[in-house]
């Protein structure tokens, strides 16, 4: 019913495009015809933002993989650097946060660890939306911010580091066997994940897979049960994204364009001092439009990866001044 829904809504879109096409050459012709160059212009800027559209639909074509239109989860951590890095977890948080709303999907806090003075030192958020693993899976790996520190009184530069993990929520679609031998699990005391959560029984569930040593924790419930349960979902997404990884890096092996996303590699950079840019380092993808960006315009960045992901290739280096 989700892929014959899917398939709807495509050929909806698709018939969409077609229609505006035929209105915008209709509109300049008539431009044309009448030498109303306000009209031609508006119509010409209808055709741009019908092209951006048309590319996103041809990338989107291109999410065929298993999980690709499932559910995501997105875990951020803050690196070294105590305060300044968790200040910067947050407002990576805040970015995807902010990405998700933009493009209607629905957010859900899974945990949340407050920072000692600010920020985050790690949340997890589950993303819904048709697709949503599918264009944020190249989001996994190091963000990078260098920006004069408000929490410094000599107002020095400071650079930071956080990391991103984006895994696909695992559907009845897809069977991830576990020994329940092989998990330790572990209870706490909820807080963290809103605050409304806190409370003075252990109802949050740290699950640990021995042989992998992966880990997900659960605290956005008042019931161990329900935590407990989310948990175990959690951890065979994980497990399941682990599997994807292993398959397309052997996959990637014969391809130039491999890129490594371990925790020492870097996939972007976001320099707010003493110039104003974001640059994705692994497609040359830029722009000094920073504000946009930490608030959620990350789709260049998204569309840049998954087009070098399918071809092997990224768009030219696109610098986008306002």
């Amino acid at each position: 019913m989700q892929e014959r829904t899917a398939l709807d809504e495509q050929l909806t879109a698709l018939a969409g495009i077609e229609r505006e096409l035929d209105d915008q050459i209709t509109l300049i012709e008539l431009g044309e015809s009448e030498k109303d160059p306000r009209t031609i212009a508006e119509a010409e800027a209808a055709l741009r933002t019908l092209k951006a559209e048309v590319a996103r639909r041809e990338l989107e074509a291109l999410l065929s993989g298993e999980a690709d239109s499932n559910d995501c989860y997105l875990e951020v951590h803050a690196g070294a650097g105590g305060t300044e890095s968790q200040d910067w977890a947050n407002m990576l948080l805040r970015m995807y946060v902010r990405w998700a709303e933009q493009h209607r999907f629905k957010v859900a806090y899974i945990e949340e660890t407050q920072g000692e003075e600010a920020g985050i030192k790690s949340a997890t958020v589950e993303i819904k939306g048709r697709n949503a693993y599918g264009w944020l899976k190249t989001e996994n790996g190091v963000h990078r911010l260098v920006r004069i520190s408000p929490f410094d009184s000599n107002a020095r530069r400071h650079t930071s580091f956080a990391s991103v993990t984006v895994y696909p929520v695992v559907d009845d679609r897809i069977n991830i066997d576990i020994k329940e031998s092989d998990v330790r699990v572990d209870t706490m005391r909820a807080g963290g994940a809103g605050g409304q959560h806190v409370n003075k029984t252990e109802s949050a569930i740290r699950l640990t897979h021995i042989p992998t040593n992966i880990a997900v924790v659960c605290q956005n419930d008042r019931s161990q049960h329900r935590n407990r349960a989310q948990a175990w979902q959690m951890l065979r997404a994980k497990l399941y994204e682990r599997e994807l990884e292993k398959r397309e890096e052997k996959a990637a092996a014969e391809q130039a364009a491999k890129t490594d996303i371990g925790w020492g590699h870097q996939i972007r950079s976001y320099v707010l001092q003493p110039y104003q840019m974001v640059k994705d380092l692994r497609t040359g993808v830029s722009t000094s439009n920073t504000a946009a960006v930490l608030d959620g315009d990350i789709d260049q960045f998204t569309q840049a990866a998954l087009a070098q992901k399918a071809f092997g290739t990224a768009p030219k280096h696109v610098e986008d001044v306002e």
